[in-house]
Parts: C-alpha cells; sequence; structure tokens
C-alpha cells in the first residue's frame, strides 16, 4: 500500500488558474436633509451636530443651504450607515412633532 497524501500535486490532466477575486469598495450614499416649512431652523442644527458630528458653525450653513436650496447633504456613507443614519434622523423628527425628512441617494 502506497502513502498518498490528497494535498500533493499531481497531474490528472485537468489546468488549474488560481483565481483571483476581484474586490471593489462598496457603493456610498448620501444622506441628505430636505427643506419644510415647519422644522425650526435650531432643531436642524441640533440634528446636524447630534447626528452627524459637525460643528455648530458648518450645521449653520448646512442648514442655511436646506433652506435656500431645499436639500443639504449630511454625509457620505456605506448603505449600512447611511440606511441607519436616516432612520435615526427621521425617528427624533417624528419624536419631536417634526416633519423634518431625511433621506439617501447613492453618489
Amino acid at each position: 500500500m502506497s502513502d498518498l497524501n490528497p494535498f500533493e500535486d499531481s497531474d490528472d490532466g485537468l489546468a488549474v488558474q488560481e483565481a483571483k477575486p476581484k474586490l471593489q469598495k462598496p457603493p456610498l450614499y448620501r444622506v441628505i436633509l430636505l427643506n419644510d416649512d415647519f422644522t425650526p431652523m435650531d432643531f436642524v442644527v441640533e440634528v446636524l451636530m447630534d447626528f452627524f458630528g459637525m460643528s455648530e458653525e458648518l450645521a449653520t450653513q448646512v442648514m442655511l443651504q436646506i433652506h435656500t436650496q431645499g436639500v443639504g447633504v449630511c454625509g457620505t456613507y456605506t448603505k449600512d450607515v447611511a440606511e441607519t443614519k436616516v432612520t435615526i434622523v427621521n425617528e427624533y423628527a417624528r419624536e419631536h412633532q417634526h416633519p423634518l425628512l431625511c433621506s439617501m441617494e447613492i453618489v
């Protein structure tokens, strides 16, 4: 009986080429806030500071952009993080009886 090692290379007529995985960066999503006529500006600034880590100055600039242009970008994230932030912000706004709407779009 011979000692056969199943891990030894054997020439069985098959050509084997090592597969190299194709790694891709995950798609990114913009989290945005949409303007409405009822949510107070200071609440929007609070949301931007608390949930997106913005300084008061930057949050104020983004809030003014939302107010004047109808939409403002809060940040860019992977899908799971963006979905979580959208959900948390929308729930927080509803808890405080504000119609502020947070959404996401693919970059």
